[in-house]
């Protein structure tokens, strides 16, 4: 079996929705493809179970706007990594984007083991739970989530309901620019409840207005909160990576990966190496 794995897939198009997506995607696609490798090539012979988690999947094909290129997306490059996972579980809230996902899994992978749900991971967790196997000493299960909202829409009281009894490494694209930067004077006003779900604490503006912060320290208070808050489920502290648009290095997103075991952040780190590096993730 092909040890090397490129993350990078492009595809003919197949006539079904794609979702559109911007160059620095592919940055996150090696990250994201680069863990599943490694998770699943490192963990095949000592869990019985190896789930994957996609909570806003897509339709599983992009469309770079800069190239025009269509590249598979989360959901296909977690099937098309050398040594698959057992379970996978995909949900979005755009039943079309569901729709057009479960045929193209179909067509290439129609012996996998797949749920689809087509609702909002918020709404939806406790279904989403209910699809991971349940662990024993027969039955070990580990699982992987990925999670990519374009916005801060992702309330931690659904992460800290899926990590309930569960070991799950998480990666999570954290909207601080796109989103809380963009929209911090919103976000301020009482009436908007977005970032009190995201945190889940509907007295943060008092603990932000305490510390006489302003919007140039919202991104770090945010990426801070949240640590605690996954410190508070007993997660290690995150690698970081910043993406930023290129030549001009405006920044749009974190990507945070978060895991409960040192030995997942040296996986994580590796996968950093790989995709700054434009190499193959041989592993």
């Amino acid at each position: 079996m092909k040890r090397n794995f490129n993350p990078i897939i492009e595809v003919e198009d197949d006539g079904l929705i794609k979702h559109n997506a911007r160059i620095w995607s592919e940055k996150k696609y090696k990250l994201l493809g680069g863990y599943c490798n490694i998770f699943t090539r490192a963990m095949r012979n000592s869990w019985e179970q190896l789930v994957y988690i996609d909570l806003y999947s897509g339709p599983g094909f992009a469309k770079i706007e800069e190239s025009q290129r269509i590249l598979k997306a989360s959901p296909l490059i977690s099937f098309s990594i050398p040594i698959p996972f057992d379970t996978y579980i995909f949900c979005d809230e755009n039943s079309d984007y569901i729709e057009a996902l479960k045929k193209r899994v179909e067509k290439e992978f129609p012996d996998k083991k797949v749920y689809y749900i087509p609702n909002d991971c918020n709404v939806s967790i406790e279904e989403i739970r209910s699809k991971i196997p349940e662990y024993s000493k027969q039955n070990k299960v580990l699982t992987f989530c990925f999670a990519d909202p374009f916005e801060l829409n992702l309330h931690f009281g659904t992460i800290k309901k899926l990590t309930e009894n569960k070991l799950i490494d998480i990666l999570i694209l954290q909207a601080y620019y796109m989103d809380a930067n963009r929209n911090f004077n919103n976000y301020l006003n009482e009436n908007n409840l977005k970032i009190a779900s995201y945190l889940d604490d509907q007295n943060w503006r008092e603990d932000f207005n305490k510390k006489n912060l302003n919007q140039n320290d919202f991104v770090l208070y945010l990426a801070e909160k949240y640590e605690l808050n996954m410190k508070s489920i007993d997660y290690l502290p995150p690698k970081r990576d910043r993406i930023q648009i290129p030549i001009i290095n405006v920044p749009l997103y974190y990507l945070e990966f978060y895991s409960k075991h040192e030995k997942g952040k040296d996986f994580y780190q590796k996968v950093q190496y790989y995709a700054d590096d434009q190499l193959e993730f041989g592993f």
